[in-house]
């Protein structure tokens, strides 16, 4: 069986207090943060140091991240396997379907865009990659919360702010949580003038690489209506292409 190797596990740690805290740190405050004995904070930091993956200002002697850790996560992230198949799912679908579609996963913040492709209609919804999507007013957030057990669901809620977004907004936590579970009974989700007026979607979820993923269509609410059974029959083969249905794929 494989073994938790400590000290990878602290440097990793390091990295994450200086993304949590957004400041430069001295060996004290690193210390501090990970719950390490001054002389040992100091190797680990002394050793990313010598490795350039921090560096050390002059006066204060205090750490911080160098551009050398970004560029190398900046080119593991442009080389995800996952991201240029969800940028492929996303392609595909918007060309059957000739709606904006994007793709998303849940992460400790929300709902993330990762793939997007535009309709080549006048009238569309612009999507960004690295966008945050509202989780209760857009069917892909509505469709990452389906996708999760239902004591995690649950836990969600807890934290979800149901602010009003457009006319027809859930606002009713209880009401919300039971629009989540039933969309996820029928295997799909949808939202009508819900995030912003005038604007609907339809998405579908399930697991990719461990964590709950969505991929949606999204557009004049006029327009998918109109469209919505293409639509859907669209959402549904991609679903069923890509995305598992439990957490252990």
């Amino acid at each position: 069986m494989p073994s938790i190797i400590p000290a990878v596990g602290r440097t990793m740690a390091a990295f994450e207090a200086f993304a949590r805290e957004k400041r430069d740190l001295s060996n004290k405050d690193m210390a501090r943060l990970l719950d390490l004995p001054d002389s040992s904070c100091l190797d680990l930091l002394h050793t990313l140091h010598s490795l350039g993956y921090l560096l050390r200002t002059p006066k204060s002697l205090r750490y911080y991240p160098t551009g050398r850790w970004y560029e190398m996560a900046r080119q593991v992230n442009e080389n995800d396997p996952m991201r240029r198949m969800a940028q492929e799912a996303v392609d595909v679908l918007a060309e059957k379907a000739n709606e904006t579609s994007f793709f998303g996963l849940l992460d400790q913040s929300g709902a993330k865009v990762v793939a997007t492709q535009s309709t080549r209609l006048p009238l569309r919804l612009i999507v960004e990659i690295g966008e945050r999507a509202s989780l209760h007013g857009t069917a892909l957030g509505k469709a990452l919360l389906g996708a999760l057990p239902q004591d995690q669901l649950e836990e969600w809620m807890q934290r979800i702010d149901l602010e009003p977004l457009a006319s027809r907004t859930i606002t009713s936590k209880r009401k919300f949580q039971k629009d989540v579970e039933a969309a996820r009974e029928r295997g799909w989700y949808e939202t009508v003038d819900e995030g912003a007026e005038h604007v609907s979607a339809l998405a579908v979820s399930g697991w990719i690489a461990g964590q709950p993923a969505a991929i949606t269509l999204a557009g004049p609410t006029e327009r998918i209506a109109k469209n919505h059974k293409s639509i859907l029959r669209s959402l549904l083969e991609v679903r069923e292409a890509l995305l598992s249905n439990d957490d252990s794929a």
